[in-house]
């Protein structure tokens, strides 16, 4: 295999590993959110975490291919390196996931807050209602 030919295969994975990526988006979609974006790194980490196949010419392989192909042809030469590669991505990957997850949480709680208190000042008081100036058509819609 040349190195064109290599980097060949690679950018040919890359494209599939987009677009498999972007599937598994779609399908995660409509889960909760705490469900939904754990599963997202997970299939990103399956997909894009390279391991080293031949060290002599450092080249590197897809380790879910890998491995999958190592354990079905019972070749197991490569499929612990792989399966070594995959948990260890996977476990920085998920880290930096909860700690992002951890600065959000009592971000988002803060603007929730802010909007809530906003919201609530912008409502008329009962004597602007009174006099009209609540809204320039001079209607009056319940709270929700």
């Amino acid at each position: 295999m040349t190195e064109q030919d290599y980097l060949l295969a690679w950018a040919v994975y890359a494209v599939a590993a987009l677009g498999c990526l972007l599937v598994g988006w779609h399908i995660t979609g409509w889960l909760w959110r705490w469900l939904r974006e754990p599963l997202r790194v997970v299939i990103g980490v399956l997909l894009f975490t390279p391991t080293l196949v031949e060290p002599a010419r450092e080249l590197y392989a897809p380790a879910i291919a890998i491995a999958a192909l190592d354990v079905l042809f019972k070749v197991g030469s490569n499929v612990w390196r792989a399966a070594t590669d995959l948990a260890t991505v996977g476990m920085v990957a998920i880290a930096l996931y909860l700690v992002f997850a951890a600065l959000r949480w009592p971000l988002q709680r803060w603007l929730r807050q802010r909007h809530v208190a906003a919201a609530a000042e912008r409502e008329p008081t009962m004597s602007e209602l009174l006099e009209g100036r609540a809204r320039s058509d001079g209607r009056i819609e319940p709270r929700a």
